[in-house]
């Protein structure tokens, strides 16, 4: 059960440390200062934080034009295989 806790912990940081890049490169792209890298918003979403990055995609209205379409595949990717990691530890509870 503690390998739940530390992977729901890890997934919970990395969401709001993504959900606060997607923040930042939306603010910079207001003002028209130096962006954050495409593929640094994606790699972080992917390996841990689609969660976080994904609502705030939705709540400060950043990559959701249809020409960023794959921001909203990776991050649905991404919700997909860290919900199946969360549901597969609580089903075979490794330690």
């Amino acid at each position: 059960m503690i390998a739940f806790y530390i992977v729901l912990g890890y997934l919970a940081a990395m969401s709001v440390v993504t959900g606060c890049l997607y923040a930042a490169d939306k603010r910079k792209a207001v003002k028209g200062a130096r962006r954050i890298p495409e593929k640094v918003l994606l790699l972080m979403s992917f390996l841990g934080g689609a969660v976080g990055g994904f609502v705030t995609m939705q709540i400060v209205r950043h990559k959701t034009k249809a020409e960023h379409w794959y921001f909203t595949v990776v991050n649905l990717l991404g919700i997909l295989w860290q919900a199946a990691a969360v549901v597969l530890l609580l089903i075979y509870k490794p330690f």
